[in-house]
C-alpha cells in the first residue's frame, strides 16, 4: 500500500518548547486562510464531497457507530460555520458491492455540527464484517469495512487489535496507520490519546523542524480552531485508510485539549489571554465528539466499557476531565488522598466493573502510565532530556506527576482492590510518553519482586511525537542503549523500555495469554516509511507478570 503524500518542504521554526512555555496568544483566530488550508489541494467543490473520509467505532454485538463529514459547498470548510443543511444517507451491507443491504437511513448535516454526522446502527449480527458508505447529492463516499463485537456470551478464541497513540501532524507522516491498514486481521484498533495536537505551527515539530504544517497555524483555542485542526488530521490518507479498514476505539489524553490538561486548566493554557478554560475545554470536547466515532456513555467524557464475548472486556478511561491539578514534583502532595486522577465516580465505576467482570481478560484503556517509575542513576547528559520528556524538574529529579505516579492514593486504592478481590488478568494499555514499555504493576515497587504484581501494562510509543533520541538529537537507538539498562536496574518491574523509536502495537488475546507485538518505523519523516517487528511481550493467564516471547503473532 503506497502513500499518496508528496513531501512537504520543511521549515525551521524555533526549537520546541513543549510543556515549558506560558503562551499569550489571542483568543480569537483569523479563519479564512487556515480554514482553506485545511482542505486538500484541488478540493474546491460545487457539489457535496466526502473530503475527510469515513469511519466507524465503538463496536457492540448488535451495532456500530458510523461517522463522516460532508463538504456541501466549497466555502463549507471545517470550522467555518458556513454551508447549507445537507441530507446525508447511509447504507450498511454484508458485502463490499452492497448487493446485500441490511440497513439504511439518512441524517442532516449542518453547520451546527460542522457538517459531521454519526449514525448509531443497531440490529446487526455479532462478530460479523459489514461494509458501509454515505451518500449526499448524488455523491458516494468511499466504502469502508467495519466489524461488530462478539455476542456477550460467545466463546471467543481470539481477538486482535492495533494500538496507537501520540500522532503529531507536524512531526512526520502517519505511516503507522498505513501499516495497520495493510493488515486484514484486526477486529478493531485502539487510539490511546493525543489523536491531535493543539500547538501552534513550529512549536513542536520533529527535532525542531516542521515536516508538514498544521492548520490553523495558530495554537487552537476556539471551537473553530479545534474543528479546523480535526479537519486537517482527517485529510491524512493513511489515517483515512485505517478508518476504512476497521472500527476505532478511542480515548482522549491532554493534547485533544491542551498540554497537561486537568479539570480546571492546563500547562498550555493562559487564563484570560486565551479565554477561560471552561470555554476552551467545552470547545475541545464538542469538536472531539463531532469529529470522532466515539459513543459517550456519559455526556462529556470518554470513559465507557465494551465487551468482546467471554474473552475480554475493555474499560476505557478519561484521565483529564476529573483529575486534580498536577502536583509540584517533590512536594509530597502526590500522596494526598484528596487528590485524584480519575475522580471518585470514575474510580468507583472502574473498580465495580473489574470486580463484576466474568471475562477471561480485563483490559484497561489508560492514557498515562500506571506502573511506578523512578529515574535511577542516569548520567547528566541523559537526565535533562528525559526530564523534559517526562515533565520532571530538569535541575533535580522527581517523579512524573502527570502520570499515576502523581496520584498515588488512587493507584494504591485500585491495586489494593485488584489484590483483595483476587481480580486477575488485568492488562493496562497505555500511551502518552512516546516510549515503549512492558511492565509488571507491583503493589509496592520499593520491595518488588517480593511485593506481588497486581496487573501488567503494555505502553506504546508515539506515531510521530518526539521521543528521547529526538530531544538529544542523536541517531535512533543511541539513547535507549544507554538509558534502558539503567532504568531497568532502578525499576525491577520494568521488563523492557525503548526510549527512541516510533511505531505502533498489535495486541493479540487468547484464553492463555495476552501478547503485545511492538513495531517500529524506518523514518517518521518519510511518507513511505517501512515497518518492522521489534519485540514481543506477553502475560500468561493467572500470572500478573510480563515475559518476553520471540515471535510476533
Amino acid at each position: 500500500m503506497t502513500s499518496r503524500y508528496r513531501a512537504t518542504e520543511g521549515v525551521n521554526p524555533p526549537s520546541p518548547r513543549r510543556r515549558t512555555v506560558v503562551k499569550a496568544a489571542a483568543a480569537t483566530a483569523v479563519l479564512a486562510g487556515p480554514l482553506v488550508a485545511a482542505l486538500p489541494a484541488g478540493a474546491a467543490t460545487e457539489t457535496p464531497a466526502f473530503l475527510h473520509g469515513v469511519a466507524s467505532g465503538d463496536p457492540l454485538p448488535d451495532g456500530i457507530l458510523l461517522w463522516t463529514r460532508v463538504t456541501p459547498t466549497a466555502e463549507a470548510v471545517p470550522g467555518s460555520g458556513l454551508g447549507p443543511d445537507t441530507e446525508v444517507s447511509w447504507t450498511v451491507a454484508r458485502d463490499k458491492a452492497f448487493t446485500n443491504v441490511v440497513s439504511r437511513g439518512s441524517l442532516t448535516a449542518s453547520a451546527a455540527s460542522d457538517h459531521t454526522v454519526k449514525a448509531d446502527i443497531r440490529g446487526l449480527e455479532p462478530a460479523t464484517d459489514y461494509w458501509f458508505r454515505f451518500s449526499a447529492g448524488g455523491t458516494d463516499s468511499p466504502a469502508a469495512r467495519t466489524r461488530t463485537a462478539p455476542a456477550a456470551d460467545a466463546n471467543v478464541t481470539g481477538l486482535r487489535f492495533g494500538v496507537v497513540t501520540c500522532a503529531n501532524w507536524e512531526a512526520g507522516y502517519f505511516s503507522s496507520y498505513r501499516h495497520l491498514a495493510a493488515r486484514s486481521d484486526l477486529d478493531a484498533w485502539l487510539h490511546l490519546g493525543d489523536y491531535i495536537y493543539e500547538y501552534k505551527s513550529g512549536e513542536y515539530g520533529t527535532r525542531g523542524t516542521v515536516v508538514r504544517p498544521h492548520a490553523p497555524l495558530n495554537e487552537i483555542i476556539t471551537l473553530a480552531d479545534y474543528r479546523t485542526r480535526h479537519g486537517r488530521y482527517k485529510t491524512d490518507p493513511d489515517l483515512q485508510a485505517l478508518h476504512l479498514k476497521a472500527p476505532v476505539i478511542a480515548i482522549w489524553d491532554d493534547h485533544e485539549f491542551a498540554d497537561n490538561a486537568w479539570s480546571g486548566g492546563a500547562v498550555n493554557h493562559t487564563e484570560g489571554a486565551e479565554g477561560t478554560w471552561t470555554a476552551r475545554q467545552a470547545a475541545a470536547k464538542q469538536a472531539y465528539f463531532e469529529w470522532m466515532p466515539v459513543r459517550p456513555a456519559i455526556a462529556g467524557t470518554t470513559y465507557r466499557r465494551l465487551r468482546f464475548g467471554k474473552l475480554a472486556d475493555l474499560s476505557l478511561l478519561d484521565l483529564r476531565s476529573f483529575r486534580s491539578q498536577q502536583a509540584s514534583s517533590g512536594s509530597g502532595s502526590v500522596d494526598d488522598p484528596d487528590r485524584t486522577i480519575t475522580g471518585r465516580a470514575q474510580l468507583d465505576w472502574l473498580k465495580a466493573g473489574l470486580k463484576a467482570s466474568d471475562t477471561k481478560w480485563r483490559l484497561v484503556g489508560n492514557s498515562v502510565m500506571i506502573a511506578p517509575f523512578v529515574i535511577g542513576s542516569l548520567t547528566a547528559d541523559l537526565l535533562k532530556p528525559l526530564a523534559k520528556l517526562l515533565d520532571l524538574p530538569q535541575d533535580g529529579i522527581g517523579i512524573n506527576t502527570d502520570q499515576w505516579d502523581g496520584y498515588t492514593d488512587d493507584r494504591r486504592e485500585l491495586l489494593a482492590h485488584l489484590r483483595s478481590n483476587a481480580i486477575g488478568n488485568t492488562v493496562f494499555l497505555t500511551g502518552d510518553i512516546h516510549m515503549s514499555w512492558a511492565n509488571d504493576v507491583p503493589v509496592d515497587a520499593g520491595t518488588y519482586p517480593l511485593s506481588p504484581s497486581a496487573a501488567t501494562e503494555f505502553v506504546i510509543t508515539s506515531v510521530t511525537s518526539d521521543n528521547l533520541d529526538d530531544l538529544v538529537k542523536v541517531p535512533e537507538g543511541t539513547v535507549s542503549a544507554l538509558a534502558a539498562p539503567l532504568i531497568q536496574v532502578a525499576n525491577r518491574h520494568v521488563h523492557w523500555v525503548d526510549t527512541d523509536r516510533h511505531g505502533y502495537g498489535v495486541l493479540d488475546i487468547t484464553a492463555d495469554r495476552a501478547q503485545m507485538d511492538y513495531y517500529v518505523l524506518s523514518d517518521r519523516t518519510s511518507p513511505t516509511a517501512t515497518s518492522s517487528w521489534e519485540r514481543s511481550y506477553r502475560t500468561r493467564s493467572g500470572t500478573q507478570k510480563v515475559e518476553r516471547t520471540y515471535d510476533p503473532v
